[in-house]
C-alpha cells in the first residue's frame, strides 16, 4: 500500500521538474557578463568585444547582443545578451571559446558571466541600435534572502513608470538564474540628463528608500557606452 502511495508522488515530482526544465529551455534567456582588463589593454579588449558582438548577433537564436565599455573606467566592460532560449545561449557560449581565449591574456579578473531570466522586461527591440550619446546603466541589486520576494515586487513596480519616462529607451529587470535574490537592471537613457531626471523621480526615490533595509549589498550602478 505504501508503494502505491509513493509512486504517484514520485511521478508528480518528476513532472514538476520536467516542467521547470522545459520552461528554462524555451523561455527567453539572458546573460550579463563583466570583463576587467589591464588599463593598457582596453583598446585591444574593446576591439575583441566589438568582434564578439558582431558574431553574436549572427548566431542562431540571438535576439540582442551588446558589448559595452564603462564610461569612468574604460578598462571595464559588460556584455548584455538575449537569446530565444537557454539552448541557443549555451550553444553560442560553446562556440565563443576562441573569443575567450584571445581575451584571456588581457584580463586582470576572472570573466564574470551570469545567466538570467527576464523578470520585468519591455519590447525586445526597445533601445535597439542605441549609440552615440545613449547612456547604458547596468545595476546589480542584491536583496537578503528573507526579503527577496518583497524586493522583487518593488523592482517590478519600479519598472513600469521608469519605462514610461521621457528619455528612456529601455528598462529591464533581470533575475539571476542561480541566485534569485540577485537581480540586474539594464537601462538605456537618451542622455545623462534623462538618467538624472529618473534618479530624482518620486517612484525612484521611493524604491531606493524602501529597498535599503532589504539590501544585501550596495546598489551597484555602472554607466556604459555601447562599443560601435
Amino acid at each position: 500500500m505504501r508503494i502505491h502511495l509513493l509512486l504517484p508522488a514520485a511521478a508528480v515530482a518528476a513532472l514538476s521538474l520536467a516542467t521547470v526544465a522545459n520552461a528554462q529551455t524555451t523561455g527567453t534567456a539572458y546573460t550579463v557578463s563583466y570583463v576587467e582588463v589591464a588599463p593598457a589593454a582596453k583598446d585591444r579588449a574593446a576591439a575583441l568585444l566589438k568582434e564578439a558582438a558582431v558574431a553574436g548577433r549572427k548566431a542562431a537564436g540571438n535576439l540582442r547582443y551588446e558589448s559595452l565599455q564603462r564610461r569612468e573606467r574604460p578598462n571595464h566592460f559588460a556584455i548584455v545578451e538575449a537569446w530565444s532560449n537557454a539552448g541557443a545561449r549555451d550553444a553560442h557560449a560553446a562556440q565563443a571559446k576562441e573569443f575567450r581565449a584571445r581575451l584571456q591574456p588581457l584580463l586582470v579578473a576572472a570573466y564574470d558571466e551570469r545567466a538570467h531570466t527576464g523578470l520585468a522586461v519591455g519590447a525586445m527591440d526597445a533601445g535597439a541600435g542605441a549609440k552615440g550619446g545613449a547612456l547604458f546603466a547596468v545595476t546589480h541589486v542584491d536583496f537578503i534572502p528573507p526579503k527577496k520576494d518583497e524586493g522583487v515586487a518593488g523592482l517590478e513596480q519600479l519598472a513600469v513608470p521608469s519605462r514610461a519616462e521621457g528619455g528612456n529607451l529601455r528598462y529591464e529587470v533581470l533575475q539571476q538564474a542561480n541566485r534569485p535574490n540577485h537581480l540586474t537592471l539594464v537601462e538605456i537613457w537618451q542622455d545623462h540628463a534623462a538618467l538624472e531626471r529618473h534618479e530624482v523621480a518620486a517612484h525612484t526615490v521611493k524604491f531606493r528608500e524602501s529597498a535599503l533595509p532589504m539590501s544585501g549589498a550596495l546598489f551597484d550602478q555602472r554607466l556604459y557606452s555601447v562599443i560601435e
